[in-house]
């Protein structure tokens, strides 16, 4: 297995494949991750073409246990992210 692809080398192929510089390959990145936290905070979704779709969740109030002392124990409602991964992603990869 590979290791994961880092900031910087994700930075560097973007800027690579854009046909500019790092430095805006880098804000248009950093640019994506905030309009994607902005809306996710606010209960939308947002669906990044040939990726897959981000969206927040609200969980219910659960019971849950303690793995070490096997107690169960009342979780308060929470919201979790979630992201779905596009078909056009799995058909590439399993091709």
């Amino acid at each position: 297995m590979q290791k994961p692809m880092t900031k910087t080398q994700l930075v560097a192929a973007l800027a690579e494949k854009m046909g500019s510089d790092k430095k805006l390959a880098g804000a248009a990145l950093d640019a994506i991750a905030a309009v994607v936290t902005r809306e996710v905070v606010a209960g939308g979704a947002v669906t990044l073409p040939g990726l897959g779709k981000v969206v927040c969740r609200a969980r219910p109030q659960r019971q849950v246990r303690n793995p070490a002392t096997g107690k169960t124990m009342t979780k308060a409602a929470d919201k979790q992210v979630k992201f779905s991964i596009a078909k056009a992603l799995k058909d590439s990869v399993n091709a």
